[in-house]
């Protein structure tokens, strides 16, 4: 058992060290042994924390024998993501201008981890100032996908999404703005969900608050291999924590309305690739089995809500990150920065005031969509996974990458949850998956369906790069 602590899921490590089968050293040791061998071929953990997590251990192998009461992640192994704080690690956001920043406070999503008795192996990459959809930086590397290192690992939790996969942690620790917790699930072929806004305490005590922008639509939550692994993790990752002004304390669940389903195999302004649509089409047909009523109605609007969510998005950048980007320099954060200041030239206070106003109005008429159809399955985004570092290519192949983005980045500008599912796989060994959005504060919902539909499909193994 021991050689394969690794491959497990989250709630199986749990019970084993639960039931006293294993020590908390045992699954410590293990992951370690399984990291050194594995990380060097792909380069998502680029911190490496085994001295806290061998501390963890110790202090949860101490309670276990105490009889003392133990959190929800007893035992287990996940990472953390390079621009989120954990006490006596750099909060570095992929950036060698932060590369000395070390927290000496866990941010209130890592210190509710550390409460919940996981063991915190590893920080993992992400682009630099987490602002693509890859990730390479100048001051960690270059990340690479386990299943095939010429497609992207996703961004900017590629890091985490790619540890995960892999075995080297069975739950990964993300940030989503845009995407990026669900477009790394979907490129490394497990399940990545986006909480609301207020669901999970999120703040940096290394750096100021942020904007306005990132503090209504950017959120922190978990990648893993299976969906009760997502809700053990999205649980304890909510522990309140009035640090985060916007943490809210919502239950968890609430009235559970009918088992309807609004299948959208067409969105305004998004070119969908057709073997998307046959997958979006094969998981409506396996959720009518379980029992959803499965309708296709217009989409709602995705384009208004993108195009003010790049307002705010870029808006807060500009007056953050423009002195920052020119100080760090890295070639893909200056081309990438570039090219969302061309497609968004106006983030004048007068637009980036519209942008606020119109959020109430679209959140109305979304709203009004939830009212009939409580469960959205879309794309996650227009296409399969990219080629690794596609939207580097040319200033066509970025506008292809960020237009395909759409589902990913219109529901943030509403605080919106989203859950990505894996499904199956390409010939060629490309992940695919799809999309489940919901009204604020609906996890509930999003796992609900997502437990349906697991049970169609086999269980996610880690996979273990062989290039």
């Amino acid at each position: 058992m021991m050689t394969e602590l690794w491959s497990l899921h989250a709630h199986q490590i749990s019970k084993l060290f639960r039931n006293k089968e294993i020590s908390a050293t045992d699954i410590c040791n293990n992951l370690i042994n399984h990291i050194e061998e594995i990380n060097p071929k792909i380069n998502a953990i680029v911190v490496k924390t085994y001295e806290d997590a061998k501390k963890q251990a110790k202090i949860l192998d101490k309670k276990i024998k105490n009889g003392n009461r133990l959190g929800l992640l007893a035992g287990v192994p996940i990472t953390i993501k390079v621009n989120t704080d954990q006490t006596g690690y750099p909060s570095t956001n992929g950036l060698r201008i932060q590369k000395d920043l070390i927290a000496k406070k866990d941010s209130p999503v890592v210190k509710n981890l550390r409460n919940s008795d996981a063991l915190m192996l590893g920080k993992t990459n992400t682009p630099a100032f987490s602002i693509h959809w890859f990730t390479r930086n100048s001051l960690h590397g270059h990340t690479l996908n386990p299943h095939n290192n010429t497609i992207t690992p996703g961004g900017s939790s590629g890091g985490a999404s790619s540890a995960t996969a892999a075995g080297m942690g069975a739950i990964g620790h993300g940030t989503d703005i845009a995407g990026s917790i669900r477009y790394p699930a979907y490129a490394c072929g497990i399940h990545g969900l986006r909480p609301s806004i207020g669901r999970v305490p999120m703040f940096n005590y290394t750096t100021p608050d942020r904007h306005i922008g990132g503090q209504i639509m950017a959120v922190t939550g978990p990648l893993a291999r299976c969906i009760k692994d997502l809700e053990i993790a999205l649980k304890a990752m909510s522990i309140e924590n009035y640090d985060d002004p916007w943490w809210t304390p919502i239950p968890f669940s609430f009235p559970i309305p009918e088992k309807k389903v609004a299948l959208l195999t067409k969105i305004e302004g998004l070119k969908i690739d057709p073997v998307i649509i046959n997958e979006l089409k094969i998981v409506a047909r396996k959720l009518e089995e379980s029992g959803w009523v499965v309708e296709e109605p217009k989409a709602p609007n995705f384009q208004e809500a993108a195009s003010y969510q790049a307002t705010l998005w870029l808006g807060e950048f500009r007056r953050t990150g423009g002195e920052a980007i020119r100080r760090e320099n890295d070639p893909d954060a200056n081309f990438i920065y570039s090219q969302m200041s061309k497609r968004c030239p106006d983030t004048s206070i007068e637009k980036f005031m519209d942008s606020l106003q119109h959020r109430a109005r679209i959140s109305r008429e979304w709203n009004k969509f939830f009212d009939q159809y409580p469960v959205i399955l879309c794309p996650i985004t227009g296409d399969i996974p990219f080629p690794d570092l596609k939207d580097l290519e040319s200033e066509e192949s970025f506008d292809l990458v960020f237009d395909s983005m759409l589902p990913l980045i219109a529901p943030p500008y509403m605080g919106l949850p989203g859950l990505s599912f894996a499904t199956s796989q390409t010939k060629q060994k490309i992940p695919l998956g799809v999309q489940f959005i919901s009204r604020k504060f609906r996890e509930d919902l999003l796992l609900n369906v997502a437990y349906d539909l697991e049970k169609h499909y086999p269980k996610i193994k880690p996979v273990l790069p062989s290039f």
